[in-house]
């Protein structure tokens, strides 16, 4: 806009400024020529005052520019000059200027005893376009200097618009990346202002809204709890073994998906936040450590020595271990060891959990695969944790050809 807005007031200065200097050159052209044929002329009649007397010789060296006079007899005084048509037409009483080599003359009849002499007064082009030269150019200068001006005048308007707008587009973008204490500053021009206006009103809007969905999820939460606690106590009242198996069994994946919808609803409430990788992973690695080692686990861990910030929140971050972890604990048979591994990346890290169980392929045939996006290997946690970092989730199989091998990538690469 300001490169736009420059180039518009280049162009509109300009145009102004020749419709008002190339008239004001010619003008100041023509004054300058008649200014010289009025002094010429001037000197002319001095001349002609002189004719028939015996003082015209001196009266025509008085003159300092070259004068001829042209006697009726067919003589001259002063210059040589050539009698032109000019010349014998002013010799029938008529006084008229000519152009001539290198100039113009002006050419004066007077009237004498023997007939009508003629006198005649050269003006170079150089008498005729003295100062003009000069002047041209300090109109030139003038001309652009204004240009100039208009520029960065014009660039400086541009600026005090722009630069609201830049800062509105930053806030924007913090705002769409998870930063809802991004404010923007009113300024500029008016409807700049009021556009700050409702983008900070929009902010807060939004926070209206998250606070409102915060405590919707707590009352959900609340709700949800009473009733599966209630079935869960039917369930181990039943006398049926097998059956109050199954429908305890059903009581807890109904908890989990609630808890999970419970928890990825608090997540979006909550914002894009980060944390101290190393520090989670290691906590959650601590806590899955003594069921491991009730089961005969052999744990691997390799983390990073000091802090490792990631672009995800702690909690969010610790669902995802707690996902990946309770996935090889609860596919592949005691005694199966695993490692946990993370790497620091350009912007964020590298996660991964791998065992060596029966692998991926065995558990899908045992349990299915989900529809939509979902693994079917309770994957979905991690998988929305990575995406929403910037990051993804990939599995594979080891190089040693069994078990299975999960790598997140938690930020952008």
């Amino acid at each position: 806009m300001r490169r736009w807005l420059a180039w518009l007031v280049a162009a509109t200065t300009s145009l102004v400024l020749i419709a008002l200097l190339v008239p004001m050159a010619l003008l100041i052209r023509a004054v300058a020529e008649n200014g010289a044929m009025s002094r010429a002329t001037a000197a002319a009649e001095s001349v002609a005052v002189a004719v028939g007397t015996p003082d015209l010789a001196l009266a025509v060296e008085q003159v300092a520019r070259p004068v001829t006079v042209f006697l009726p007899d067919g003589g001259t005084v002063g210059a040589a000059a050539p009698r032109s048509d000019a010349v014998r037409l002013a010799a029938t009483g008529r006084s008229v200027t000519a152009r001539a080599a290198g100039g113009r003359e002006v050419l004066v009849s007077a009237q004498s005893p023997g007939g009508t002499a003629v006198i005649r007064v050269f003006v170079p082009d150089a008498e005729l376009m003295r100062g003009v030269p000069e002047t041209w150019a300090a109109l030139l200068v003038l001309g652009l200097a204004l240009v100039v001006l208009g520029i960065v005048l014009a660039d400086r308007l541009a600026l005090a618009v722009t630069r609201p707008v830049d800062g509105l587009a930053r806030v924007s973008h913090r705002l769409a990346g998870g930063d809802l204490t991004a404010r923007a500053e009113p300024g500029g021009p008016p409807e700049v202002r009021s556009v700050a206006l409702a983008l900070n009103h929009l902010a807060d809007r939004i926070d209206e809204l998250l606070a409102a969905e915060r405590e919707s999820v707590a009352d959900l939460s609340h709700r949800l709890r009473t009733p599966l606690t209630g079935l869960r106590l039917d369930a181990e009242s039943l006398r049926d073994p097998e059956e109050a198996a199954r429908l305890q069994a059903r009581a807890d994946a109904l908890e989990r998906a609630v808890s999970t919808v419970i928890t990825e609803a608090r997540h979006r409430s909550a914002g894009r936040g980060s944390c101290d990788a190393a520090g989670v992973v290691r906590e959650r690695v601590r806590f899955w450590s003594v069921l491991a080692e009730d089961q005969g686990r052999e744990v691997s861990v390799s983390l990073p020595d000091g802090p490792l910030p990631v672009p995800v929140g702690a909690e969010e971050l610790a669902a995802c271990v707690d996902a990946l972890l309770g996935n090889v604990f609860a596919h592949t048979p005691e005694g199966v060891s695993m490692a946990v591994r993370l790497e620091p990346r350009p912007a964020g890290a590298l996660l991964s959990v791998s065992d060596t169980g029966p692998g991926f392929e065995a558990a899908l045939l045992e349990r299915g695969i989900s529809g939509g996006d979902s693994t079917g290997l309770g994957l979905d946690i991690a998988r929305r944790t990575a995406e929403s970092s910037g990051g993804s989730l990939s599995v594979s199989t080891p190089p040693a050809g069994r078990g299975a091998h999960v790598e997140v990538l938690l930020g952008g690469p």
